[in-house]
């Protein structure tokens, strides 16, 4: 019976770790999947607004360089991400206000930058991330 309980325990974790793998591969397809579609966004928006540099969209933290001298500010302003928790509010709120000013200029309303912020909230962060690459999305191919 001894040699039945560990080949079960055995089993189970092999079953454990699978779902782990599993669970672990899915979300890697995701965030590559989801890396890929706001790039596209990102570079389409960059050159409807007619920004020099739409290609930065690909670059990870150079992107959002991009939105805020689009937007209207000094790249520079990316170096606040060196600078733990206050930094990186701080370059929240920019963005936010880059992706304002870059709505209104493709014509949507600005405050539409305003749903990654319900993002905080338990519960609907999901919805305001769903509803943020809609948006993204519209912004980019809609044209108004």
């Amino acid at each position: 019976m001894a040699g039945y309980e560990s080949m079960a325990t055995m089993l189970g974790a092999g079953g454990f770790m699978a779902f782990i793998a599993a669970f672990f591969a899915i979300f890697l397809v995701s965030v590559i999947v989801l890396y890929i579609y706001t790039s596209i966004v990102w570079m389409t928006i960059f050159r409807k607004i007619e920004y020099k540099y739409p290609w930065i969209a690909w670059i990870p933290i150079a992107n959002v360089a991009g939105i805020l001298q689009a937007g209207g500010f000094h790249w520079a302003w990316i170096f606040l991400i060196l600078v733990p928790v206050l930094g990186w509010i701080a370059i929240f709120v920019l963005a936010i206000i880059a992706t304002w000013r870059i709505y209104e200029k493709r014509k949507y309303p600005g405050w539409l930058a305003l749903i990654p912020i319900a993002g905080i909230i338990p519960f609907i962060n999901w919805i305001a991330a769903i509803g943020n690459l809609v948006v993204l999305g519209l912004v980019a191919w809609a044209d108004r």
